[in-house]
């Protein structure tokens, strides 16, 4: 990459978390934003890394995140929690209810927590595969601010509402699939405007509903969703378990998670575990392993997941390259 930089793991998290307290984040919530948003980075997962610490920092300044919220659990039931991110950062309270969920899915079979007053979560693969490393099998569905609309309309109402799962295997890393609603995230447009960069046909119509190349008319329209009216049907879904049922602020509803003006955005997200040994009987990772090997068998079929793992190789190994635009804003902060 030209005009880039390379930075260790360890020295990207160092830069992130020191740019967010330098905001005026508290040093364990920097921590735990730091830490997400290089892994997401590592990954492949540009429009959920680095680009977004100079959006998160100007929201703290603002006070639209509170950077120093401290999330709070409100156990329900033996297997339900609520958690509120007090209008800080989505990673601290999901970092909270993933150490709840794993005792209680444990002993209750499964167990589900429901996180509100909340922010952008990044990538979902990066929280439930953390509860697949617990020998969990994990759901997750998050809203978004407005950016998808219902199908036949012109007006953003849905954000992209991502969902992901992870489910441990026999032998290394867990099976994660994460995907988006929208045909592309949302912080895919951003890393191309931000980069001054044309975006493919296809991802995204300006505000008048005609199809777009230009990031920033993309980011003022709404985004193209992924298997068309299906894909706004599932957008609906997604909203009615992660906002309607979470008690959170629908995508409409809430402010933008790129701008530093405005009220929190309030969304929501709902976290279930599932404890898959009692569940199957005990076969389950035979039957996941069979699964898994029928789709290998078939000439140029793709495990979901295998390329993110093989960019997170070779970031631990060689580092992560830094666009210089990008090191300049963090380290103007």
């Amino acid at each position: 990459m030209s005009g880039g930089e390379t930075l260790t793991l360890e020295a990207a998290r160092d830069l992130v978390a020191g740019a967010l307290m330098a905001a005026g984040t508290a040093e364990a919530n920097a921590a735990s934003v730091a830490a997400a948003l290089v892994a997401a980075e590592a990954d492949g997962q540009k429009g959920h890394g680095l680009s977004r610490v100079a959006s998160y920092a100007g929201q703290v300044k603002t006070g639209k995140v509170q950077g120093t919220a401290v999330p709070r659990i409100e156990q329900l039931s033996p297997a339900a929690i609520r958690v509120d991110a007090g209008a800080g950062f989505a990673f601290p309270a999901l970092d909270l209810a993933r150490t709840a969920l794993v005792e209680m899915a444990k002993s209750q079979v499964v167990a589900l927590a429901a996180v509100y007053s909340s922010h952008h979560f990044g990538q979902g693969g990066y929280h439930v595969e953390r509860l697949a490393a617990e020998g969990l099998v994990a759901l997750m569905l998050g809203n978004s601010p407005q950016a998808i609309a219902p199908w036949g309309g012109t007006q953003g109402l849905f954000g992209t509402n991502p969902i992901a799962l992870a489910a441990p295997r026999r032998e290394g890393a867990p099976l994660v699939i994460d995907l988006s609603l929208a045909k592309v995230a949302r912080g895919k447009v951003m890393a191309a405007a931000k980069a001054g960069e044309t975006i493919p046909e296809g991802w995204a119509l300006d505000a008048e509903g005609q199809p777009t190349r230009d990031p920033e008319a993309a980011l003022g329209g709404t985004m193209i969703p992924m298997g068309e009216a299906k894909g706004a049907a599932l957008a609906m879904l997604v909203e009615v378990l992660s906002a309607s049922l979470v008690g959170a602020n629908h995508g409409f509803e809430a402010s933008s998670f790129f701008t530093a003006e405005g009220p929190p955005p309030g969304v929501g997200q709902l976290l279930l575990a599932f404890n898959p040994g009692p569940l199957s009987g005990g076969g389950f990772v035979d039957r996941l392993e069979t699964l898994i090997g029928a789709l290998e068998d078939q000439p140029g079929a793709r495990l979901p997941g295998s390329r993110r793992l093989a960019a997170r190789q070779a970031a631990a190994r060689d580092g992560l390259v830094i666009a210089a635009s990008t090191l300049a804003e963090i380290r103007a902060i």
